[in-house]
């Protein structure tokens, strides 16, 4: 590469870096994770810079690798396993049902669901309702059909609903 490719590149990542660490954020549920994630990202960026002909479709192309990336890892064996501190208590039966306002206190709450949806959708959630784009933009970055993204859709709010034991607004998003 030369030194104004060098230059674009180190502009480009500048610029985007907290944005697209933030997405990796969202889809692993692990800062560190996201880190590693995001480089993949823009490593990989970095070696197509030269024949990437269309500037505009930078974002769509690291969104792309990332989601990729974020699938790749989840297949391997030791992304498996979680191991935890303490075992949780089960819940109360005698418990009143709880709104999803108290349910989603925090944004960890929100997290955690997410770390137990499957991977491909936890994709087509972020890219939905994080990263906002519609049906076809997710179904174009995913490199899928967009009956697929609906159906992903569905059942990864169903997945977050069950994880979260509760209903999720989604706005009237389909």
């Amino acid at each position: 590469m030369d030194q104004r490719d060098e230059q674009e590149f180190a502009e480009y990542f500048a610029r985007r870096l907290d944005a697209v660490r933030s997405t990796a954020y969202l889809l692993c549920g692990d800062w560190h994770r996201a880190d590693d994630l995001a480089q993949i990202a823009f490593v990989a960026l970095h070696r197509r810079w030269r024949k990437i002909r269309d500037r505009a479709a930078l974002d769509a192309y690291v969104r792309r690798t990332l989601v990729r990336a974020v699938i790749d890892e989840s297949r391997r064996p030791w992304r498996r396993e979680r191991s935890v501190d303490d075992i949780p208590e089960p819940p109360a039966a005698a418990q009143p049902q709880k709104g999803l306002d108290d349910l989603v206190v925090t944004r960890e709450t929100l997290l955690e669901g997410l770390r137990q949806v499957p991977p491909r959708q936890r994709a087509v959630l972020v890219l939905r309702y994080f990263e906002g784009l519609d049906v076809a933009a997710t179904a174009e970055a995913l490199k899928c059909s967009e009956g697929n993204v609906k159906s992903q859709t569905a059942r990864g709010l169903a997945a977050l609903r069950a994880a979260l034991g509760a209903e999720v607004s989604t706005h009237g998003r389909s």
